[in-house]
């Protein structure tokens, strides 16, 4: 598995939204982009961390960040989330888990005494020239728009 840090060139990607549109990480070149994989749409930690970001969209986009959530999730999934939360960003519905597989967050996870393969929470804050800014793994899904506004 891929491990991606600060200072590493962001793997460029190409997937859908929400809306079947296709979004590649060049759409987002001179931006700085707030690039999440969460597990799982209208789960507590998801939604908090999507509510989050909504609510402080206006100061990302005021500091020059784009948001782009990432899940397993389909694209049906994805609208009623959108719908559901009313966030203002887009979500890739990464289905067969490309983009989570070259941005290294497929991973072994445990619950329960359970072994099963899923989504590793994590933040990419990527910069103007596509590099990575910051890496968050321990995403604080209550208040994650302060981290990475203090990460940054």
């Amino acid at each position: 598995m891929t491990t991606l840090k600060t200072g590493d060139k962001t793997p460029q990607f190409e997937g859908v939204d929400q809306d079947g549109k296709t979004v590649k990480l060049s759409d987002f070149s001179g931006k700085k982009l707030v690039l999440y994989f969460y597990p799982k749409d209208n789960t507590p930690g998801c939604t908090a961390t999507a509510c989050n970001l909504r609510d402080n969209y206006q100061t990302l986009l005021e500091k020059g960040y784009a948001i782009l959530g990432v899940s397993q999730d389909s694209e049906r999934s994805h609208q009623n989330f959108i719908r559901k939360q009313n966030l203002p960003f887009s979500l890739l519905a990464d289905t067969d888990h490309t983009v989570h597989n070259l941005y290294g967050v497929w991973g072994e996870k445990k619950l329960y005494g359970r072994t099963y393969m899923g989504t590793l929470r994590t933040t990419f804050v990527i910069d103007e020239n596509g590099m990575i800014e910051n890496v968050f793994t321990k995403v604080n899904t209550k208040n994650h728009t302060e981290q990475i506004l203090e990460g940054s």
